[in-house]
């Protein structure tokens, strides 16, 4: 499996779209955790196993999902690293270091045969159609069906025709909404994906931990 995921890597780091985050609340207040530093400020919030761009949500079962959020003092331009970050896990001393969004997306487009782990079904948020399913007749003229009024149909939330934006693909959404690294210029925000298989009803405490050369902090998350 290994030696598949470096062959395809480069195939699939060419066909996924550039590296957007998360669009970033108003500050770190708005986060469950968070902390203030001389010349930064962080937020963040964890997720479990899920990720969502607004409008659909996807769970993989091999990773602690933490949406993290930075927030440069004013002035302060911002050097993002992911492994500035990494996660202890019921105050072990071994943390887990985030994986690149690169490896989550090729482990999510092909999950390893042998486990049930990897992509999930996903929930997607659109038109709810309400009422009981259309009736099918069992023979010609069936009195039963005949004169049934029509399904009723939440409004159409696309009036015009117009084609609408093709859903993104789990492989595509993983990478796209990652913690965008380099240098930032205002708030930034995205998903650091910790790799974890074990059950996390076991998960008693979670730490988010940032250390850089100019700080550090530890943002208690459960």
């Amino acid at each position: 499996m290994a030696h598949r995921a470096a062959f395809l890597l480069p195939a699939l780091a060419g066909t996924l779209a550039a590296q957007y985050g998360t669009t970033p609340k108003a500050s770190e207040q708005q986060y469950p955790a968070r902390a203030k530093l001389e010349k930064l400020s962080i937020g963040a919030e964890y997720l479990v196993h899920s990720f969502s761009s607004g409008r659909q949500m996807f769970i993989a079962k091999d990773y602690l999902v933490v949406e993290v959020a930075l927030f440069p003092a004013k002035g302060e331009n911002l050097l993002v690293n992911a492994s500035h970050f990494s996660l202890r896990v019921n105050g072990r001393k071994q943390a887990l270091s985030p994986q690149a969004p690169e490896i989550v997306a090729n482990a999510l487009q092909y999950p390893d045969p042998n486990t049930s782990h990897g992509l999930q079904p996903t929930a997607q948020l659109g038109p709810i159609v309400l009422g009981q399913p259309q009736p099918t007749e069992r023979f010609p003229g069936d009195p039963t069906v005949r004169n049934k009024p029509p399904l009723s149909r939440a409004p159409d939330d696309n009036p015009t025709g117009a084609d609408k934006e093709p859903p993104l693909k789990a492989e595509e959404l993983v990478v796209q909404a990652a913690l965008p690294e380099g240098e930032r210029h205002g708030p930034t925000s995205g998903f650091l994906y910790f790799p974890y298989r074990g059950n996390i009803h076991r998960i008693r405490s979670l730490e988010l931990v940032f250390a850089s050369p100019a700080s550090s902090a530890t943002l208690p998350l459960l």
